[in-house]
């Protein structure tokens, strides 16, 4: 079940379930951009194969909005806004911990070791380090957990889990960058996304709340933030 917050002739917008990956990777598992052509293919009785541009990407664990492209000319269109910084994209977090700033821009130099699917902050001039850059604001706190607010400027992988691991603040059931972690979904989730319509040029922005039921989500009063 596909979950379609807007379509039209030239995009697709959707919500994309935690723990499935956008793209076909190592697992095999069925991927995300397979399944939305999928559903192009059902709806509209399509012969053969269906055309969807991906323009940007989620990491597996993360769940929440995102827009793809229904022609090639709109993805180009839109490619060029993420490139441009023109594409705005928020994100709710809940960490571990108080961050010790109540909003701060966070610059590191991030490098990924493919080989074990990991991220670390770099050295300056490391070679194949990238600049990450995001903002965030502290919104609520309770039981020593955090409610974060967080603007990409940038889109590395696992960005936001490591730039918050090392400030002290990792998210809550983050497997690989938080050292306590619980079983559950990845407290991380795009809830946000605002654009130029890659045709009409109006303003797009679109809101999806986080699963508000479920821990650590329901610690929080979270549609106060949406």
């Amino acid at each position: 079940m596909v979950d379609v917050v807007y379509e039209d002739n030239q995009i697709l917008v959707v919500v994309k379930p935690q723990n499935v990956p956008v793209q076909l990777d190592d697992s095999c598992d069925k991927d995300f951009l397979t399944i939305l052509k999928d559903y192009l293919i059902e709806k509209y009785n399509k012969p053969g194969k269906a055309y969807l541009g991906l323009v940007h990407r989620l990491d597996r664990p993360t769940g929440g909005v995102m827009v793809f492209a229904k022609t090639s000319k709109s993805a180009e269109r839109l490619s060029k806004q993420i490139r441009e910084n023109e594409v705005d994209k928020y994100y709710l977090a809940v960490v571990d911990g108080i961050p010790r700033y109540k909003q701060s821009r966070l610059v590191n130099l991030l490098k990924k070791d493919e080989k074990n699917n990991i991220v670390k902050i770099a050295p300056q001039y490391e070679d194949g380090a990238k600049e990450a850059i995001l903002d965030y604001q502290l919104l609520e706190t309770k039981n020593d957990k955090s409610l974060i607010n967080i603007q990409l400027e940038t889109g590395r992988s696992h960005q936001i889990r490591v730039q918050l691991a090392n400030i002290g603040c990792p998210l809550c059931n983050d497997q690989k960058y938080n050292p306590n972690s619980k079983k559950g979904n990845l407290a991380l989730w795009a809830y946000k996304i605002s654009f130029n319509h890659p045709v009409s040029k109006k303003r797009f922005t679109f809101k999806v709340a986080p699963p508000i039921d479920v821990n650590p989500w329901n610690e929080f009063n979270i549609e106060k933030y949406i």
